[in-house]
């Protein structure tokens, strides 16, 4: 069965938020990871709670509390009406914000076990070239934890994907605008068009399995750190 206009139309918009999620994701997750990895401070436990915190809160508990806040009397939406945005609520930069912090977990994480996983040695060998910090960071850190950017990058752009609660509550599904592939999903089924949700259901399985497959080939290759 060839996949209609809408559904083609929610499947490029799932993609651009994937990938837009992810790009945001990557910019903001490592230099978190980093830090979790690298500070005592005090604030290190309630921050990683908080980052953590979208793995055990229901989407719609997450999505709810977001819809509150971006919304025309949250703080964020008066904010931004008084500057002139309108409110973000239903909107594609409001699925943007909620599919940022619901994914945060998946990208945080293993960029943060890559981190951890180099121990002290290679920044100790740089420190005798006199490698200054940020050098030593761009230069030293994120090279040698490539596989766990790898795997936030495919961890992200998946969950981003799958999303469903966290979108329809805090953007509903309005087509071209907040229908991505879930949502579209969910309305063939309420509308018992089951023959165009197998479509949909069908290539997000394959989809799912093709991630999974990478992410195993990924861990399956030699770390580039001597124990």
């Amino acid at each position: 069965m060839p996949l209609s206009p809408e559904a083609l139309q929610a499947i490029a918009l799932t993609l651009k938020l994937a990938t837009a999620t992810t790009l945001v994701l990557l910019l903001l997750a490592t230099p978190l990871a980093w830090w979790l990895s690298q500070t005592h401070s005090r604030f290190r436990g309630p921050v990683g709670a908080m980052v953590m915190l979208p793995l055990v809160l229901p989407p719609t508990v997450l999505g709810f509390y977001l819809l509150v806040l971006l919304g025309p009397q949250g703080w964020v939406g008066q904010l931004t009406q008084s500057l002139g945005l309108g409110v973000l609520s239903f909107s594609f930069t409001g699925l943007l914000i909620g599919s940022v912090v619901f994914s945060m977990p998946f990208a945080v994480q293993p960029i943060q076990h890559a981190f951890e996983a180099l121990g002290r040695r290679p920044f100790e060998v740089a420190a005798t070239l006199r490698a200054r910090p940020l050098d030593t960071f761009f230069t030293v850190a994120l090279p040698l934890a490539r596989p766990g950017l790898l795997t936030a990058t495919l961890l992200s752009f998946a969950h981003t994907v799958g999303e469903f609660g966290v979108v329809l509550m805090i953007g509903g599904n309005i087509p071209g605008q907040t229908r991505v592939v879930s949502t579209q999903l969910y309305g063939h089924v309420e509308a018992m068009e089951y023959d165009a949700a197998h479509v949909l259901a069908a290539g997000m399985v394959v989809f799912s399995f093709v991630v999974l497959l990478l992410l195993t080939r990924l861990r399956q290759r030699p770390n580039p750190v001597a124990p």
